[in-house]
């Protein structure tokens, strides 16, 4: 066979497709070398042994960020009808709670431009300093919110300078989830990183119910009177003495064992696979758009469902139960809060799950959830009584859980470790710019056009009919290694069988 013969068949091979069987069959040592060369044999320093310990406090610094990130900008959703009347002139109740959510979508605008920024510098500069500047923005702007004076002391200025710390919240948290769901993804043995992915949202989950909760207690003390006056300031206050405990746990951690290999210039010296991964330049922006962007409209896909249903039951609903029911602030937000207990109480099962039966099959179930029980979940909850309200919220909750459970292990799965931050920060918080933010904002809008208290429903099917294509469109991930690093095991002895299963079998 000419040496051009020879060239087109690897070339074929490089491209995944067959090759020429008598050119196998004539050149055996030389398509050998080129598989090997394609697929090195791992080596025993190529794979992660994660320590145990060192997995528990990353878990627990990230979640306990992330509960205070989400406490902090939960406050407002919860708040959404009292600072309404505080920072808008007085008229029309439902223009002054769309001006309300229109503030609340404000922050979401500049998400996507903090994920520009602070995504690729943690792809340059490590996961965890990110992780701690995220912390300190979130808890200045909050704090920052409970001093603003109010519409009836200094007019106009009072909701300028609400939309701009609203503007400071949705920066921070532009680089908060990607860096969090990383930072966990990257720490985590490959067989359980559903399962300690999962209390990130386990994070999310208390930081919406310590903010419910204490704006319940408030409100429940004060009456509306009260919080009008000076009670809504307080939840807004206690975020700056929560901001330096979050920070405090971040600075204590060390950088993810993954994002360390990619740095460390003797990584080179592993293997040809390894050396291709550790010299592809970091945090490129461009790049990111110009490689990945089939890869990033599915994460925006599957986001934006996951966003709307989201937002839809923990932020939303307190508001629609109030405005919409006619029931008090305080009975909406205990209705929400006893849901949200329930579903922290079984999150970690749900990850759990995704490790052993895969993160598409949990993912599907929560999408066809919400398409199948959005309207009877309504309709229960327009019924009105205690029981009814109680078992459309817990019906959705649980649509929602196989969400919360595996989102965190499947997304930064979607994107190599290089660009595992940047890509995920860009992604996620362009979709959540897009519907998630917007989805209080938007429902109140169609609810007021149309006259119909089910548009809340509709909505939410609509997202679980986009998010069941997509999920049928994403690759299976679970108790696989990430996309660029080595893989990840629990045990010297799990690492030994691994390398031993990659050895060639012994000839004769």
């Amino acid at each position: 066979m000419s040496r051009e013969g020879i060239a087109m068949s690897t070339d074929t091979e490089e491209g995944l497709q067959s090759p020429d069987p008598e050119a196998v069959k004539r050149h055996r040592a030389l398509f050998r070398a080129v598989r090997r060369r394609k697929n090195p044999p791992l080596r025993r320093t190529d794979i992660t042994v994660t320590d145990d310990a060192a997995v528990k406090r990353a878990v627990k610094a990230a979640s306990l960020g992330n509960a205070m990130e989400w406490f902090d900008f939960g406050i407002y959703s919860y708040l959404a009808v009292t600072i309404g009347h505080v920072f808008f002139p007085s008229g029309n109740d439902t223009v002054q709670l769309i001006s309300s959510f229109a503030t609340f979508a404000v922050s979401f605008l500049v998400r996507p431009i903090g994920g520009m920024v602070f995504g690729p510098m943690g792809d340059k500069i490590g996961r965890k300093k990110v992780l701690a500047m995220t912390m300190i923005l979130m808890a200045v702007g909050t704090f920052a919110i409970g001093l603003i004076p109010s519409y009836a002391t200094i007019g106009f200025w009072a909701p300028v300078l609400l939309i701009l710390f609203r503007l400071v919240q949705g920066f921070s948290t532009g680089g908060e989830y990607g860096g969090a769901s990383t930072f966990i993804a990257e720490y985590a043995p490959d067989k359980r990183r559903g399962y300690f992915g999962s209390f990130l949202e386990f994070g999310t989950l208390a930081g919406y119910v310590g903010a419910a909760g204490l704006v319940t207690i408030l409100t429940s003390v004060l009456g509306s009177d009260g919080m009008e006056s000076w009670g809504w300031r307080v939840p807004f206050l206690v975020a700056g003495p929560i901001g330096l405990v979050g920070l405090y746990l971040r600075l204590k951690l060390d950088e993810t064992p993954a994002f360390q290999k990619l740095a460390d210039e003797s990584a080179h010296k592993a293997t040809e696979a390894a050396s291709t991964v550790e010299t592809t330049a970091k945090g490129d922006l461009a790049k990111i758009f110009r490689d990945y962007w089939p890869t990033l409209v599915l994460c925006i896909c599957l986001v934006g469902a996951y966003n709307i249903t989201d937002y839809m039951l923990l932020s939303y609903m307190p508001t629609y139960l109030s405005d919409e029911m006619g029931y008090s602030e305080a009975h909406g937000l205990l209705i929400l809060i006893a849901t949200m207990i329930v579903l922290m109480c079984i999150i970690s099962q749900v990850g759990k799950l995704s490790d052993h039966f895969g993160r598409k099959p949990l993912l599907m179930a929560g999408m066809l959830g919400f398409f199948v029980t959005s309207i009877p979940s309504f309709l229960l909850v327009k019924n009105g009584a205690l029981w009814a309200v109680s078992l459309g919220m817990l019906m959705l909750g649980l649509s929602l859980v196989c969400l919360l459970g595996t989102m965190s292990a499947a997304l930064p799965a979607l994107f190599p470790t290089q660009v595992r931050y940047g890509s995920l920060s860009v992604g996620y918080n362009l979709s959540a710019s897009i519907f998630g933010g917007t989805t209080p904002l938007v429902v109140t809008a169609l609810i007021s056009w149309t006259g119909t208290d089910m548009m809340p429903a509709y909505y939410a099917m609509a997202a679980a009919l986009v998010g069941v294509i997509a999920v049928a469109c994403m690759k299976e991930t679970a108790q696989k290694p990430l996309a660029g690093s080595p893989p990840s095991v629990e045990t010297q002895e799990e690492a030994a069988e691994m390398v031993e299963s990659q050895a060639p079998a012994p000839r004769f």
